[in-house]
């Protein structure tokens, strides 16, 4: 009996100091908040992949997570919400427009204009265009 609870013992100090490749994992899903699902099914959509390592997919959604972070919080520090702790469209669009590391954004995150400016912006190309 002395025996048996001395293994026990063991394998309880055992697996807490060197946890198995399904307690990591386990772990590991805890620690991303977007759905691996979706990453998979957004990644699965290109024609270049035909299949995706559990890795790659854990790696490229915590990037993705942590990017998303980094923009919300940058938008956030150069916003006008602060003082109603909020954050808007308009602010993620002028960050995308303003800061550098995030220009490539700027075709996905317009800034919103009013229809009345489009079209008066519109008009004004075309009478540009007449006077050539």
């Amino acid at each position: 009996m002395r025996r048996i609870l001395i293994t026990l013992r063991w394998s309880i100090i055992m697996s807490q100091n060197n946890p198995d490749k399904d307690d990591q994992t386990s772990t590991s899903k805890k620690t991303i908040s977007l759905p691996i699902s979706r990453v998979r099914l957004i990644m699965k959509s290109s024609p270049d992949v035909s299949s995706i390592n559990q890795d790659a997919l854990f790696l490229t959604t915590k990037a993705t997570e942590l990017f998303v972070q980094h923009l919300a919080l940058s938008s956030f520090n150069n916003s006008s919400g602060k003082e109603t702790n909020s954050l808007s469209y308009s602010d993620l669009a002028h960050t995308a427009e303003e800061k550098e590391t995030f220009h490539f954004l700027t075709d996905i995150l317009p800034k919103k204009i009013l229809a009345r400016d489009y079209l008066k912006s519109l008009e004004q190309l075309q009478e540009e265009d007449t006077d050539f």
